[in-house]
């Protein structure tokens, strides 16, 4: 898949909720998960 940069802005509240839900995955998975991976399957879930 490719991929492209792109620079975005995101309010204050949206960027909290991603860096929680970044947390979670990483306690669940007890590794790295890196906020752009948060960022594209949130994403994903919600552009269905």
């Amino acid at each position: 898949m490719l991929t492209k940069r792109v620079t975005m802005t995101i309010d204050d509240d949206l960027i909290k909720k991603l860096h929680d839900r970044q947390a979670k995955l990483i306690k669940e998975f007890v590794k790295s998960v890196s906020f752009s991976v948060v960022v594209h399957e949130t994403l994903r879930k919600h552009l269905k």
